[in-house]
């Protein structure tokens, strides 16, 4: 509840739809990068164990 206040007073009432799509366009950015980075470093090694 304080968090929502602060983030009104802090941005202003007529920038919040704005703010709050540029984080969701931020988060999908970082979702699929770190889906992405997960997937290549968990890919099964095409070298052969010993």
């Amino acid at each position: 509840m304080i968090a929502a206040i602060a983030v009104i007073a802090l941005f202003g009432s007529k920038k919040l739809p704005d703010t709050a799509r540029a984080l969701g366009k931020s988060m999908q950015i970082l979702k699929s990068e770190a889906k992405t980075t997960k997937e290549t470093y968990a890919s099964p090694s095409t070298e052969p164990r010993s």
